[in-house]
């Protein structure tokens, strides 16, 4: 038996997983829509590959058989999650991905209770989209165990990946999203704005985005308000504002085609400039009576954790057999698990009392 495969190997964030992998001993088998491509990463790792498509559920599950996890990262997975997700509750095998995608999130959740049934485990966002902000948020509902409000913000470096662009593309024609009083609402694009403090002082400007901590931090931790913010210049919030009116042409199929092509010829940050860009992570919760707690992590580069966590949650599947259904990382790992990860560290823990 094959215990993983990969599917989208050949993608930028799937070419480090599997060359990870293969340096921890695993023998992955990659796949992909790509056979060229697939041939050339295969090769000098050794291991072996699987070339099809999605738009066959017989080639699929076909493929799927004698494997224990699928580990998809082939973006945009708003269309690649439901044939391979589909499939793997046919053939029985554990569902990881490495999405952000609130949609994606959302369609996984409704199948918990045929993956409970299956005895498999649906496991989306198994990276930097959510891993860390996940595990923080449970981190202060532990806290704060009656918060009705969560903040979440990060800062990031290093660039886009390919398939990273080519989804916040697509995302711009949806808007922005929020949770407010447990339900999930779209809000504008750049909603709100506001600073955060960074630890050497320094402050940073943020805008609202539609981060999947949206919806699961609500599955993680219940709390009914939630707001997901992304560090970012003040005149990119200009922009993405003045872009609301231009949001119905965002939508148009052939603006979407040419944009998400333009956006797929990004080449994704070098190993170098991984190795030189870290990540900031905030979380602030608060209750109906004003009482907040606050935590703030430092990561390694985006792409760093995904490899690392995404790996950590493999081996944990290897090694356990939870039962089947829907999880976040945090309940699936505990809320702790951010902090096993390389280079990653709690930056700040602290309580306001009104």
């Amino acid at each position: 038996m094959q215990a993983l495969m990969i599917y989208g190997a050949n993608g930028y964030t799937g070419r480090l997983i599997a060359a990870e992998a293969a340096r921890r001993g695993h023998k992955p088998v990659l796949a992909g829509r790509n056979r060229d491509a697939l041939d050339e990463l295969a090769a000098p790792l050794k291991l072996t590959r699987r070339v099809f498509e999605l738009n066959d559920a017989n080639e699929i599950d076909r493929n799927l058989e004698g494997v224990r996890i699928l580990l998809n990262c082939a973006g945009p997975f708003s269309r690649t999650c439901e044939p391979l997700l589909a499939a793997c509750l046919r053939q029985r095998v554990h569902y990881l991905d490495i999405t952000g995608e609130i949609d994606v999130f959302a369609h996984c959740h409704r199948l918990h209770n045929q993956a409970r049934h299956a005895g498999i485990v649906i496991a989306p966002g198994t990276g930097f989209d959510v891993v860390p902000t996940d595990c923080l948020a449970a981190m202060l509902k532990q806290l704060l165990a009656d918060a009705t409000h969560l903040v979440l913000a990060f800062e990031a470096s290093g660039g886009p990946s390919p398939g990273t662009a080519r989804t916040s593309v697509e995302g711009l024609a949806k808007g922005g999203r929020a949770r407010i009083d447990g339900e999930l609402r779209e809000v504008p694009l750049a909603w709100k704005m506001r600073e955060f403090t960074r630890q050497d002082g320094s402050h940073r400007t943020a805008m609202t985005i539609p981060w999947g901590d949206v919806y699961t931090a609500f599955v993680s931790t219940g709390i009914v308000n939630i707001e997901t913010y992304m560090a970012v210049p003040a005149k990119t919030i200009a922009r993405l504002r003045w872009l609301r009116h231009l949001r119905w042409l965002l939508a148009l199929a052939p603006l979407q085609r040419f944009l998400q092509d333009k956006a797929g010829r990004t080449a994704g940050p070098d190993r170098q400039r991984r190795e030189n860009s870290a990540c900031e992570i905030w979380a602030e919760a608060r209750n109906a009576n004003g009482k907040q707690v606050a935590a703030s992590l430092r990561t390694p580069n985006g792409y760093e954790l995904t490899v690392s966590a995404s790996l950590g949650i493999v081996e944990h599947l290897l090694a356990s057999t939870p039962p089947g259904g829907y999880y976040t990382p945090s309940m699936l790992m505990g809320a702790d698990y951010v902090l096993e990860l390389p280079g990653v560290a709690l930056l700040d823990s602290r309580t306001r009392t009104p």
